[in-house]
């Protein structure tokens, strides 16, 4: 790709970015398909523009846009949410991780590693989300050597109410058995 061929990519990233903010519903939805198609490369624009937007709406395109992209923007959104503090970035960014669906919760439980109870929490919300495919790699994670990681599974399992809850309980079981 040469210097103008990158220019312009980056300059119609931006522009589909921007259209994004369009009052046409179609321009919006438009918008997603070309910036999930572009893929890798508009990644790091929408995230920086994620954090940089005052407004529900306006950061949900941006979300579904990533997680339209799919399995590329995993990586690069669980690195920015440790790295940005903004709650409503973090939510976001969490929303469109769960829409990536099972590609996105091995990513996730690793992430849940981390020493930020925040972080944790919207890493959280983004496997209740996925739902029953983060079940089993959740429920192998109530034995998990690492401590945060046990109780991280075990609460995001406890969220997920009567979907998870068996495999919390199943665990107790267990453990009153050994």
């Amino acid at each position: 790709m040469t210097r103008d061929q990158s220019a312009d990519s980056s300059d119609s990233i931006t522009f589909q970015i921007s259209q994004l903010d369009d009052p046409s519903i179609d321009n919006r939805h438009h918008a997603v398909l070309v910036l999930a198609e572009v893929g890798e490369a508009a990644i790091e624009p929408l995230i920086r523009s994620l954090g940089g937007v005052d407004s529900d709406d306006r950061r949900w395109y941006r979300a579904i846009a990533l997680s339209r992209i799919g399995v590329p923007a995993i990586g690069p959104l669980i690195t920015a949410m440790k790295n940005m503090t903004d709650r409503e970035f973090r939510r976001y960014a969490a929303a469109a991780l769960g829409e990536m669906g099972e590609p996105a919760v091995e990513p996730l439980i690793a992430a849940m590693g981390s020493d930020d109870k925040e972080l944790r929490g919207y890493l959280s919300k983004a496997l209740c989300r996925i739902g029953k495919p983060a079940l089993d790699p959740l429920t192998r994670r109530l034995s998990d050597a690492d401590e945060i990681i046990r109780s991280c599974a075990t609460l995001t399992l406890w969220q997920m109410g009567e979907t998870g809850l068996p495999s919390v309980i199943d665990q107790i079981h267990k453990e009153k058995q050994a």
